[in-house]
């Protein structure tokens, strides 16, 4: 059940990614995130009032509400990379988020492992190979690699944060915390942002938005399942094993890709992404 629960969260994760990626291409990027936040919002306050998960509230809460706060900006970073640069590449490279956490672990006192030094290795070593000539030239190149790191440095310290945030239980409360916080934070963004990010032209974005909305919401939605699934697999057996099978989303991202944009990567990049999830591979199970 750990294994069917784990690809479960990994191919809905996939799916995500590469639908707010898509999106991005036609809509502002963080329109998307605010967008497919609200309905995942919705979905965790109507589930947290359903199951009486206020009672889980406590300090650790403002842990949430910092990971609300940077969320917003990972997926902005990311999303603008996936729009940029192709998703064979990026989506990759977002696995060394993984590093992070386990950053964290080392300055709270944890002894790096054999596995885990090797992991981190194969993971730079990905990255230097995966950050190859992309479309639009290589300034284009150098401004999707970054973004592609940044937004792994979000997402590995929005993990840590909520890893925190739900200690002793909680999750759900957590998580429904965390993306109330991503609405107001990206919506606020969004409304005083220049025109190219919201702003001015905020009114102008709502067509595309309502002409979207059932995407924007299946976004969302696959986003909160994949969270809940991924947290029944690390409670009903091993949390190494659910980790390492979750964190293979990128392979679906790169093959929806390749399917539906006919992308073409060079070997070195495939080498590089190979290596990148590798890396991830060896640290998660480390």
């Amino acid at each position: 059940m750990t294994v069917l629960l784990a690809l479960s969260a990994s191919l809905l994760w996939g799916l995500a990614d590469f639908g707010g990626g898509a999106l991005a291409r036609r809509l502002p990027a963080l329109a998307v995130v605010v967008a497919s936040q609200v309905a995942a919002a919705a979905v965790l306050l109507a589930a947290v009032i359903a199951t009486s998960g206020w009672a889980a509230a406590s300090p650790a809460l403002w842990y949430a509400v910092a990971a609300g706060v940077i969320g917003p900006f990972a997926m902005l970073a990311f999303y603008r990379a996936l729009a940029l640069g192709p998703m064979g590449v990026v989506s990759p490279l977002t696995t060394v988020s993984v590093v992070v956490p386990v950053g964290v672990g080392l300055a709270l006192g944890d002894r790096p492992g054999p596995g885990q030094v090797a992991g981190i290795a194969v993971a730079v070593a990905g990255v230097v190979l995966a950050a190859g000539p992309e479309r639009g030239g290589p300034a284009a190149a150098r401004s999707a690699l970054l973004l592609t790191l940044g937004a792994a440095v979000g997402f590995g310290t929005v993990m840590a944060l909520i890893a925190h945030a739900s200690t002793g239980g909680g999750l759900l409360l957590a998580l429904c915390v965390q993306r109330v916080c991503n609405v107001v934070v990206g919506g606020a963004a969004l409304l005083t942002g220049p025109r190219g990010t919201g702003g001015s032209g905020t009114g102008g974005l709502l067509p595309g938005l309502r002409a979207r909305l059932p995407a924007l919401t299946a976004i969302g939605l696959a986003d909160v399942a994949a969270n809940a699934l991924f947290a029944m697999a690390s409670h009903r057996g091993s949390a190494t094993v659910a980790a390492v099978l979750s964190s293979l989303y990128p392979v679906v991202t790169a093959l929806m890709a390749r399917g539906v944009f006919k992308e073409r990567l060079r070997p070195v990049q495939v080498l590089g992404a190979g290596l990148a999830v590798a890396g991830t591979l060896l640290l998660a199970a480390a």
